[in-house]
C-alpha cells in the first residue's frame, strides 16, 4: 500500500481550553495507481487528513505511513524532503503566485531541492507542452485565463515526478466545464500510475467513474453508510 493509516488521530492545541480533536481513529488505505475521494462537508476532517496524508505534519496518534515511511518517525526537516520528494499538491485556490511568470509558477517547488536552472526549465516545458500552456510561459500568471492556471497549478503538482497527487477542493472555484477538464485530467494521471486522493463534496468529482473509492469523512471520523 501506498499510503496505510490506522489508528490516525489529530488534536490541535491538545491540553488547552482551545483544543480541537479534528480525526479519530482514521484506517485508511490506498493501493498505487488508485484514485480516491475523501468526501464531506467542511469541517469534516478532510483537510486534515490530506494534510496528513501530504506530510505537512504527522498525527497526534496511530500509524501514518506514506510511500513507505512511517510520519511519526521522521524529524521535522526530514518530513519536509520526504513531502517534496512524494506529495504533488493541488490546492483548492490553486495558490500560484499572479505576479510570477507560468514558468517560474511551475519550477517553484524545485527551488529548495537545489535543481540546476536548465534542469528545472526543462522539465517545465515538457509539463507545459503536454498540458498545451507553452505559449503561455513568459506570461505573468494573474493574467491567465482560469482552465490556463488550472493547468499551470497541475503541471507544478507534477514537475518532480511525484507519485502521490493530493487535491483539496479542486472544483469548487470552477464552473462545470472546467470541473470536468480537471477530472478528466486526473483519470490521465491516473492511467500513467500516479495515486491520486482528491478531497471534495463536488458531486462532478466524487461520481466521476474514474474515482475507484469514496471515503466518508464525518466528524473527524470515517462513517460508513
Amino acid at each position: 500500500m501506498l499510503i496505510e493509516l490506522s489508528g490516525v488521530s489529530k488534536i490541535y492545541n491538545q491540553g488547552k481550553a482551545n483544543e480541537v480533536k479534528a480525526l479519530a481513529d482514521i484506517d485508511l488505505e490506498v493501493e498505487q495507481g488508485s484514485m480516491v475521494c475523501l468526501k464531506g462537508p467542511s469541517g469534516s476532517g478532510k483537510s486534515t487528513l490530506l494534510a496528513i496524508i501530504g506530510c505537512i505534519f504527522p498525527p497526534t496518534s496511530g500509524r501514518a505511513a506514506i510511500a513507505g515511511r512511517q510520519l511519526a518517525r521522521l524529524p521535522d526537516r526530514f518530513l519536509t524532503l520526504h513531502r517534496r520528494e512524494t506529495i504533488g499538491f493541488i490546492f483548492q485556490r490553486f495558490n500560484i503566485l499572479p505576479e510570477l511568470t507560468v514558468l517560474d509558477n511551475i519550477t517553484l517547488p524545485l527551488l529548495p531541492l537545489g535543481v540546476p536552472p536548465r534542469e528545472r526549465r526543462q522539465r517545465a516545458e515538457e509539463l507545459m507542452e503536454r498540458f498545451a500552456i507553452s505559449h503561455r510561459a513568459q506570461f505573468p500568471a494573474g493574467q491567465i485565463s482560469g482552465g490556463e492556471l488550472q493547468r499551470v497549478a497541475i503541471a507544478r503538482a507534477l514537475i518532480n515526478s511525484q507519485p502521490i497527487i493530493l487535491a483539496d477542493e479542486p472544483t469548487a472555484h470552477l464552473d462545470t466545464v472546467l470541473s470536468q477538464e480537471f477530472m478528466e485530467i486526473m483519470q490521465q494521471l491516473k492511467t500513467t500510475g500516479k495515486t491520486i486522493v482528491i478531497a471534495s463534496h463536488d458531486p462532478l468529482a466524487f461520481e466521476h467513474p474514474a474515482i475507484d473509492r469514496i471515503v466518508i469523512i464525518k466528524d473527524g471520523s470515517i462513517h460508513v453508510p
